[in-house]
């Protein structure tokens, strides 16, 4: 392969005064040769400054650090190495550059901040894949692949692909093999963001990561575009997007299509938006579970607009822990479009490990000031509305507006089942369920 020669920027000072500053395109030795020449005339004092860095300016190109875009010589010192140089750049601005037309095996690595930049753009162009085979994590963190860690104003983006290749984890997946020895219940997260605060993450696909595609941890201010994220609807715990103790947050303008949650909502989350996501096939939008282990649980101010489910087992779900406590309030669900979902509206407060079979315990997770507003659709079960709240700890001021579900079955009813739940309905069918307002 024909290589570009390297650029060189050359400075000439007498010691006082810069003369001039050009670029020089040379081989490395006859770069030398005129520097040594330039030294004996008196041209080049002792500050006489020369940059040969392998990044240009502000960006740092992984194929300048040794990376190979074959997609079989495996990448992750050269991708380490074009981090560093951004991250400990002396500038406002500086980003990392994966470049398109080239394929990046990568085993698992963490970018670590904090870095010097204010913003550092991560701009994947070309596509990034994981180690084929279980067999080549053997003696590597296998709960990651990509992880960023404590950096502020991160911006991850472009037009590339993350390839989590995850079919042989899948394949021997404790979940849908049990009897299988040697079965795996931990597989690699394709992309942690962890603790990056007034961050983005846009325009990116996923594909096919070994469990969930991106988990986002202790963030603020971080904002989720553009994405599309696909991997087979029988794939085992492959969630979309999972969220865990972080606030103010944005997820917009996504398609998902899992094996488990489009957008999976855990513990110690406040203020998340998320707009016009595009879910199925997978599990729908989850708040929860939570709970589990009789944890405290705090979520709030969450809501979910402008989306449509296409194929889901659940659409709308909060589900919860018996042995749980703490509280899951403020939420609204508006403007839902469900096509042939199982549990289109689902409130499920009474969670434990025999599915189906739970003792009712006097614990629970408080669920409370809960909007449904403006859904429509169609279910592909008898029950499309179920609010199974607890005994114990019954769900509160719950407001359902302008709904309608039919069936997805020509010639087949739906009916809504709201047990230990209180507030009020209007415009709601199947119904009713809750007191009406005109009542």
């Amino acid at each position: 392969m024909v290589r570009s020669p390297r650029f060189h920027l050359l400075y000439l000072s007498n010691g006082n005064h810069l003369f001039i500053c050009f670029p020089i395109s040379l081989p490395n030795d006859d770069f030398q040769g005129i520097l040594a020449f330039l030294v004996i005339l008196g041209f080049v004092s002792s500050k006489f400054a020369c940059s040969n860095a392998k990044g240009t300016g502000t960006k740092f190109n992984v194929l300048d650090y040794g990376a190979a875009g074959d997609g079989k010589t495996e990448s992750s010192q050269a991708f380490l190495k074009a981090w560093n140089g951004a991250c400990t750049a002396a500038r406002r601005h500086a980003g990392v550059i994966i470049p398109e037309n080239n394929t990046f095996l990568v085993n698992p690595v963490i970018f670590e901040g904090p870095c010097k930049p204010k913003r550092i753009n991560f701009e994947i162009h070309g596509t990034i894949v994981a180690p084929n085979s279980p067999s080549l994590w053997n003696g590597r963190d296998a709960s990651q692949w990509l992880a960023f860690h404590a950096v502020t104003g991160l911006n991850i983006g472009g037009s590339g692909k993350i390839d989590g290749r995850g079919k042989g984890w899948w394949d021997q997946s404790c979940r849908y093999h049990p009897d299988l020895k040697g079965c795996t219940k931990l597989a690699p997260t394709a992309l942690k963001i962890i603790s990056c605060n007034e961050s983005s993450l846009s325009n990116i696909q996923f594909t096919d990561s070994p469990q969930t595609h991106v988990l986002i941890m202790y963030c603020t201010g971080l904002k989720v575009d553009n994405l599309m994220i696909q991997s087979p609807g029988t794939s085992p715990n492959t969630d979309g997007i999972h969220i865990q103790s972080s606030h103010t947050l944005k997820i917009t303008n996504t398609k998902i299509g899992t094996g488990d949650d489009c957008v999976s909502i855990g513990d110690h989350i406040s203020k998340l938006d998320i707009a016009n996501i595009e879910c199925g096939p997978g599990h729908g939008i989850s708040i929860g579970s939570l709970g589990r282990g009789g944890s405290f649980v705090q979520v709030e101010n969450i809501r979910v607009r402008n989306s449509s489910f296409n194929g889901t087992t659940n659409g709308a779900r909060i589900k919860t822990w018996q042995v749980g406590k703490g509280y899951v309030r403020k939420i609204l669900f508006e403007n839902l479009e469900f096509h042939a979902v199982q549990n289109p509206l689902i409130i499920d407060q009474n969670y434990c490990h025999a599915r189906g079979a739970c003792k009712e315990l006097r614990t629970g997770v408080q669920v409370s000031q809960v909007i449904y507003k403006r859904l429509f659709g169609t279910s592909t079960t008898g029950v499309a509305i179920n609010l199974n709240c607890s005994r114990s700890v019954p769900c509160s001021e719950i407001s359902m507006q302008s709904i309608k579900l039919t069936s997805a079955r020509a010639g087949r009813r739906v009916t809504a089942n709201c047990s230990n739940a209180h507030g009020t309905e209007s415009g709601v069918a199947p119904g009713p369920c809750l007191p009406r307002l005109d009542e």
